[in-house]
């Protein structure tokens, strides 16, 4: 009698062993296609997202930071640091803010497909000034999108203090 009860119970329980195992393989497919699209967007090859010590070299390679990163990776409590700092960098190289970056390092079977299959373009790597600042601003400008103009220079004072107008462009004239 015993046997026959724990049979059924076993049962149920291999049962909800196979939908976790279907569950994790499901988010573990999709955030690697979300990296596969986010090192293709980059231009690095997307094969890379399933190589493992490679991944991180072709992260850090994304987000401009040297390949002695990889090091770091390895030291128990410095590695949760670095990756930190990359997958910040990481969300600033595609110009998106530090939220972006958070939800990346917490959330990062849902924030990679977004980074990959999303809207975001790559703007070069942030480590090295060639990304975003955060906010959705383009350190160089995105390609198809014309240049943003910058602050006026102020008048320059003339010989007694009176106001010259600037060489080119600047001031409206009045």
């Amino acid at each position: 009698m015993i046997l026959a009860g724990s049979s059924g119970s076993s049962a149920a329980g291999a049962g909800l062993g196979i939908v976790f195992v279907l569950l994790y393989l499901a988010f573990f497919i999709v955030v690697i296609a979300g990296m596969w699209k986010t090192f293709a967007k980059a231009g690095q090859p997307g094969w890379a997202a399933i190589v493992p010590i490679y991944n991180i070299w072709v992260l850090l390679k994304i987000v401009g930071r040297e390949g002695w990163w990889l090091l770091l990776f390895l030291i128990p409590c410095v590695g949760v640091v670095a990756a930190v700092i990359v997958y910040l960098d990481l969300a600033k190289s595609f110009g998106k803010s530090t939220g972006f970056g958070l939800g990346l390092i917490f959330f990062s079977f849902i924030f990679f497909p977004i980074l990959g299959f999303g809207d975001a373009r790559y703007l070069g790597p942030a480590a090295l000034g060639g990304g975003g600042t955060g906010y959705g601003q383009p350190y160089g400008g995105q390609p198809g999108y014309p240049p943003q103009q910058g602050y006026q220079q102020p008048p320059q004072q003339g010989q007694w203090g009176q106001q010259q107008p600037p060489q080119q462009g600047g001031w409206p004239q009045q």
